[in-house]
């Protein structure tokens, strides 16, 4: 039986400040943003006067104890009592009054420039899952430390390190101090703002034993049960403990894969193993549904492969499902993570491209469909809901708001063996008239570029490229293998107008990403609360979309109206 989810309610935040400066606030919401909800944030410069008793939280800049000891003794009593402070340093700023409660102080700054940062502070919640390094763009105070505390990050500096963030206990409350962001390009950074939010939280989350995890439908060698096991074993917080199959040579290749791995030979033994805390249901998508809630019902927290299911109103018993049992419920949309995507979603959500009225996405080539459940309409759902899952998923992460009609059209003309469709195009129309067009083909001789985005200041395009690994090996000499072209990351242009000057073309780098970022999420999520990067409410929208199609391609290529979501 799974643990009941820990969901730690958003602080009320008060900003302490006898400035507010616009700057400091803007970073101060991209940290409270990640909460998920909305959170009630007073920017005040009075401690007397915003009746601290009302928050759950305190953010100061440290000018607030400029005019002597009183204000920060009132703050010292409230930390002392469970209430969290974090203290955004600055060597201009932070006065001497500071340094017993926040036991730390600035000792120089840095100017705004790329530091990589290092994570210490092993065992606390708060630096539990970050890479051990990353890059900041930011200024820096770096901080001097008394006895009693504790270097959270650390920057490296003519080899030599240098505390950034640290944090120290009082009473049963904590003070975080933070000398990073000045000045920032582009925020904070989703590693620091990540610290930042759980130093928001009251208490101090013991590291806790990891959750167990079951693999349901292992699948064949080297398929997603081996990448689900791996992914266990490489995060923090999960380990893999089960994979089920009820094909006995499945099985066999989980325990030649993933030793010590316990097999399981149907979803009720996997269901009674107690240390199986955490489900992932890898198997076809017309048995995601019954499989999903049968784990759901038996007290397990669920990760479905995509798609999470075939119609709304299973995505609707799911969710309602995991909410009356107080499991979380989640979908791998693993394509969320593609550093090609991610580069196309920061270009897009930075304005470089203006107002977004037109994306296009394309998968496919000229070859034989695969011959196994995927090309099944009966076990698979249908052509769409394969490639679908991820690149309607894409269009909805770009595109604000939910279209209001669709219409797909879908071909049946050279591959007569499998049931599926041999090429399918799902057009989709927001109310304003923005547009979006997906394809996957099988009958496609040449390639469409994977993106196509056009907004109204440029346009961004990702073209394929071929995978092919080459080597020599004695005896048998060239051997050449081609790897799914939809695997490696796309090249991407942005061309741009300007006025006076007319376009300017530049080459867009994917984003350098660690691995299973999604597990890392799903980890942070199960033993610290943090929210779920793929909720099953943003997935259940795509559920609709590729509903909606494959109705409009058994109904004739039929127009649908599209609820309000």
């Amino acid at each position: 039986m799974a643990t009941r989810l820990r969901r730690p309610a958003p602080p009320k935040v008060l900003f302490l400040t006898r400035e507010a400066p616009p700057a400091r606030v803007a970073v101060l919401r991209e940290v409270l943003a990640g909460f998920g909800d909305e959170v009630d944030l007073e920017v005040c410069c009075d401690l007397a006067t915003a009746m601290p008793g009302r928050f759950g939280a305190i953010v100061a800049d440290g000018s607030a104890g400029a005019d002597g000891p009183g204000e920060v003794g009132a703050l010292r009593r409230l930390v002392e009592q469970g209430c969290p402070l974090v203290v955004l340093a600055q060597p201009s700023e932070l006065h001497e009054s500071w340094w017993e409660l926040a036991g730390a102080r600035p000792e120089r700054a840095e100017p705004l420039g790329e530091w990589f940062l290092k994570t210490g502070y092993p065992g606390s919640e708060l630096t539990r899952r970050l890479p051990d390094e990353f890059a900041v763009t930011a200024s820096l105070a770096l901080l001097e430390l008394r006895a009693d505390s504790t270097p959270v990050l650390s920057v490296s500096i003519g080899y030599r390190d240098h505390a950034v963030v640290a944090v120290r206990q009082a009473g049963v409350g904590r003070v975080v101090v933070t000398g990073i962001g000045g000045e920032s390009q582009g925020g904070l950074g989703p590693e620091v703002a990540r610290l930042l939010r759980r130093a928001l939280l009251a208490g101090s989350a013991p590291a806790g034993r990891p959750l167990g995890l079951g693999v349901l439908g292992y699948g064949s060698y080297g398929g997603m049960g081996l990448y689900h096991g791996l992914a266990a074993r490489a995060t923090d917080g999960l380990e893999l403990v089960a994979a089920c199959d009820s094909d006995p040579g499945r099985l066999k290749a989980a325990e030649l894969e993933l030793p010590g791995v316990r097999p399981a030979a149907s979803a009720e033994d996997l269901a009674a193993y107690d240390d199986v805390e955490v489900v992932v249901v890898a198997t076809p998508p017309v048995t995601h549904f019954r499989l999903g809630l049968a784990m759901v019902r038996a007290g397990k927290h669920v990760v479905l492969e995509k798609p999470m299911c075939l119609t709304v109103q299973e995505a609707d018993q799911l969710i309602a499902a995991a909410g009356e049992a107080g499991v979380a419920l989640t979908v791998h949309q693993s394509r969320r993570f593609d550093p090609d995507f991610v580069a196309v979603r920061r270009m897009v959500e930075s304005g470089a491209l203006g107002e977004v009225f037109n994306v296009e996405t394309f998968v496919g080539g000229f070859e034989h469909p695969c011959r196994a459940w995927h090309s099944e309409v009966a076990v698979s759902g249908g052509a769409v809901y394969d490639w679908g899952s991820h690149h309607l998923d894409w269009i909805l992460q770009l595109m604000d708001g939910f279209p209001s009609s669709l219409v797909a059209h879908g071909h049946k003309r050279v591959w007569r063996d499998v049931t599926n469709l041999d090429q399918v195009r799902v057009r989709l129309i927001w109310d304003d008239g923005r547009e979006a067009e997906f394809i996957q083909s099988d009958v496609a001789g040449l390639r469409r570029p994977k993106f196509y985005v056009q907004g109204t200041a440029g346009t961004l395009a990702g073209w394929y490229r071929p995978v092919l690994l080459e080597r020599i090996e004695p005896g048998v000499g060239y051997v050449g293998e081609r790897s799914h072209h939809a695997e490696a990351p796309v090249e991407l242009r942005v061309g741009r107008y300007e006025a006076g000057v007319g376009l300017t073309e530049t080459l867009l780098q994917p984003a350098a990403l660690p691995r299973y970022l999604f597990h890392r999420n799903l980890a942070d999520h199960l033993q610290l609360g943090e929210p779920l990067a793929v909720t099953p409410e943003s997935v259940r929208r795509v559920v609709a979309l590729l509903e909606a199609a494959q109705r409009s391609t058994d109904e004739g290529n039929a127009a649908m109206a599209l609820p309000k979501l």
